[in-house]
């Protein structure tokens, strides 16, 4: 059997309607069936009233991760559970979100996903539960 894999433009042009986090500057880096890593360049529009930056945009750039990872090669999975624990504030200007694949079962996948800096700061940790619906 061989699998044609989709390349890294035709991966973006499917999920450039993925809006919310589109419009939040997200953009995938990298791409390939169970994994993925997206990035954010982060700016005011990212930050919380204390100068921080809002915990949303890691848990947004860990789902669209997990959504490219789990849906790149073929849609039909969404996430029915996800858990995020803050572990640092961020010290750079980039944030990173890296999905890696678990397990995959024949309904339901498992994933982790590693969101931190450029400057090398690990400042979430994520998991996330799919389920198949195609």
């Amino acid at each position: 059997m061989v699998i044609i894999m989709k390349s890294l433009e035709e991966i973006r042009d499917i999920f450039k309607n993925d809006r919310f986090a589109t419009e939040n500057f997200a953009v995938i880096e990298e791409a390939r069936d169970k994994y993925s890593k997206c990035s954010v360049q982060l700016s005011e529009r990212h930050k919380n009233a204390m100068g921080g930056v809002m915990g949303g945009v890691h848990f947004m750039l860990a789902d669209f991760a997990f959504a490219v990872a789990s849906n790149c090669e073929h849609m039909g999975v969404v996430s029915v559970s996800s858990n995020i624990t803050f572990l640092s504030g961020v010290k750079g200007d980039i944030l990173y979100a890296e999905a890696h694949c678990v397990k995959d079962g024949r309904s339901t996948c498992y994933y982790t996903v590693d969101v931190y800096d450029d400057k090398g700061t690990k400042c979430a940790a994520v998991t996330i539960t799919g389920c198949h619906v195609a």
